[in-house]
């Protein structure tokens, strides 16, 4: 039988997205995050900020939350990817209401993850361990990294570092598909269409913005829905995971799977977190979902230093707030975006209001940085 515990410590780089679903659902959400948001404040029944995911910093966050309130369970999501290794301190305090730490780390294990995809015959764009030979269309990326951080084109003289590994460029759109999974079994909720932002030189491939519009013809969703099938119990993966491809022409490439709760859960109107402690608890019951509106998530950057104004009068299609007086350098994250019931195309859309709000800002700032 389900278990659905009071409270649920929620814990993340921003944890505004899960305390809002949270919220949503009925439950009491306590919140450890690096930001502290003005919209994570309102869904939260508690917050604790702290400074990184490390155990160093997580460790009197989280006994603040036992000591008070008696919390047991945990539902992590972004930025684990940089400390894995906090997951199996959490593992060892509390219940962990998603992947395990092993499979987490063993997701992000690139020569095994690929390896295994060989194994079970499912396509991966030309990924080495060692430098090529030759720069042309090879792009370094960092064995742990999240939202196309990290990510640049490999130039022979440049050093990477040792987390890195290489892959061929591959042209095509990009797409993410939002599942359910009890460990052996799964359910596909969505396929969606995403992209990315280029903010300097060596971080052009940032994500940026999501849609469950994506555009898939029905043989690459079948396609995409076989491959999650024999990935899931060969990983146990277990509650909301989503799986970036490309799509090219007729061919479809896995890229990576994010093992947590992803951005695009926003973009369905289902409870889905409930049916993620369902799912991590094993139950996997049937489920028609039918998302008959378009929705897309953006992120707005910053394209210059910014001071958020006193008093600013946020639109009500946006979050993850910063407060008052906070500044925001070129090329980080101010807040998010969401657009219901589009009948526009999501991607300039998305990238009109960005612009739009980055103007407001703009006009209400009383001092410029």
């Amino acid at each position: 039988m389900m278990n659905v515990p009071e409270y649920i410590l929620i814990i993340a780089s921003s944890g505004r997205m899960l305390a809002q679903a949270a919220k949503n659902a009925g439950l009491k959400a306590l919140v450890i995050d690096l930001f502290a948001d003005l919209d994570t404040q309102e869904y939260a029944i508690d917050f604790y900020r702290i400074l990184s995911l490390s155990e160093q910093h997580l460790a009197s966050a989280v006994d603040y939350f036992v000591n008070r309130y008696a919390v047991s369970h945990i539902i992590y999501g972004s930025g684990f990817e940089y400390y894995p290794e906090s997951l199996n301190y959490l593992n060892n305090r509390l219940t962990l209401l998603g992947n395990s730490a092993d499979t987490f780390v063993k997701l992000h294990d690139k020569p095994q993850f690929f390896s295994q995809l060989d194994v079970l015959n499912i396509a991966y764009p030309e990924t080495a361990y060692n430098a090529p030979q030759g720069a042309d269309d090879w792009l370094v990326k960092p064995m742990y990294g999240q939202g196309g951080a990290g990510i640049k084109r490999y130039q022979i003289n440049n050093t990477s570092g040792s987390a890195v590994y290489w892959q061929k460029y591959q042209t095509g759109t990009q797409h993410s598909v939002l599942f359910l999974a009890n460990g052996q079994v799964m359910q596909v909720l969505g396929f969606n269409r995403q992209w990315t932002a280029g903010l300097a030189e060596t971080e052009e491939f940032i994500f940026s913005g999501i849609t469950n519009n994506s555009e898939l013809l029905n043989e690459h969703q079948l396609l995409v829905t076989d491959w999650l099938t024999k990935i899931v119990p060969v990983f146990e993966l277990k509650g909301l995971n989503s799986l970036d491809f490309i799509q090219a022409g007729n061919r479809s490439y896995v890229l990576e799977i994010n093992p947590r709760p992803s951005a695009s859960m926003q973009l369905y109107d289902a409870d889905l977190i409930i049916r993620h402690i369902r799912a991590c608890q094993g139950e996997l019951s049937d489920y028609n979902f039918v998302q008959d509106s378009t929705s897309a998530y953006q992120i707005v950057y910053a394209d210059q230093d910014m001071l958020i104004p006193e008093a600013f009068l946020w639109p009500d299609w946006c979050m993850d707030l910063p407060e008052p007086g906070s500044l925001i350098h070129t090329g980080q994250p101010i807040c998010s975006i969401i657009a219901r019931h589009l009948v526009a195309e999501p991607v300039s859309y998305c990238q009109q209001m960005a612009a739009t709000l980055i103007q407001l800002i703009l006009e209400n700032q009383i001092l410029k940085t």
